[in-house]
């Protein structure tokens, strides 16, 4: 009987997702979700989230590394877009709110 040698497949984990996370799927890093996705932190968890596009909500960071501090994170802004302060009309400026505006 011919024992016939078969080369050695190892398959992959079964976490490792076969497809492109879609929203609100468990992620790891930005890669793991689909085009218009990133992946961010919601609560003690990381989940793929739309990037944000004009007009939205931001979150601007005025020092590197306080991204890691938020229990809510929220994705970038969009390809051509940049995260700004809005700004209000009227005399007093006092809006902090930060929107994805055009570049």
């Amino acid at each position: 009987m011919g024992t016939e040698v078969l080369p050695r497949r190892t398959p992959a984990p079964a976490w490792i997702p076969t497809a492109k996370g879609e929203e609100g799927d468990f992620c790891l890093r930005s890669s793991d979700c689909a085009a218009g996705l990133c992946c961010a932190r919601h609560f003690w968890s990381k989940i793929c989230k739309p990037v944000l596009r004009e007009g939205q909500v931001c979150t601007r960071h005025r020092r590197k590394g306080t991204h890691g501090l938020e229990i809510f994170q929220r994705c970038q802004c969009a390809e051509g877009l940049a995260c700004r302060l809005q700004r209000e009309q009227g005399p007093a400026d006092t809006s902090r709110l930060h929107t994805c505006q055009r570049v």
